[in-house]
Order: C-alpha cells, then structure tokens, then sequence
C-alpha cells in the first residue's frame, strides 16, 4: 500500500465508517494521546519501567503495532483535513535530511 493509497483508504473509511472528521484540534489531542501510549509501551519494553502485571507484558508488541498504527491513522487523519500529501511531504522531507544530514552522520563517531 503506497502512502497516497492509505491517504485515500483513510479518507474513505472516515466519510463512511467514522461519517465525518474531527475537527484538527481534536485530532491533534487524539495524536497527542495515541503517541503518548505508544512512548508507555515503549517505556516498558525498551526502558526501565516494568510492566504491572505478567498479563500487559504478554502481548505488548502486538499492543506496540496497535498502537503505532493508531498514531498513523489520526496522522494521515490530520494530513488528509489541511491538504498534505504526505507522500511529497516525505519526499521533501527526506530530500532535506539528505542534504543536511549526509555528511554529519558519515562523521559521527557514535554511529560507527
């Protein structure tokens, strides 16, 4: 699926399933949440904290995934309501990155 598929898929979903858009405050807050639950999983089974029962720790990738596509679907949702295509936004984004980044990084002695 390229990047303009899921654009329109999520397009799609939300003027039939989810009948209309928040608004682009609400979907901020919403992203803001989702990505929020994300940095906690990540927390848990990347960082120090421990999860507080067995059970949360058992299917914490598949929550991971979950949670990671939940972050996507409200960004593509925002993207989608101010006119971004996020696939030339990737593009130019990278272009940037390539550009300023090239050289730094081949540099970096952290990175070796």
């Amino acid at each position: 699926m390229t990047i303009e598929n899921v654009q329109h898929t999520v397009d799609q979903w939300i003027n039939t399933i989810g009948i209309r858009y928040y608004n682009e405050l609400t979907n901020t807050a919403i992203l803001m949440e989702e990505v929020g639950e994300v940095a906690r999983l990540m927390a848990r089974l990347y960082g120090e904290q421990s999860f507080k029962t067995p059970e949360l720790a058992a299917t914490a990738k598949e929550d991971l995934a979950d949670e990671m596509a939940d972050v996507l679907f409200v960004l593509v949702c925002l993207a989608n309501q101010t006119g971004v295509n996020l696939t030339e936004a990737l593009q130019k984004n990278l272009d940037k990155k390539t550009r300023r980044d090239a050289a730094r990084h081949a540099g970096n002695e952290k990175l070796k």
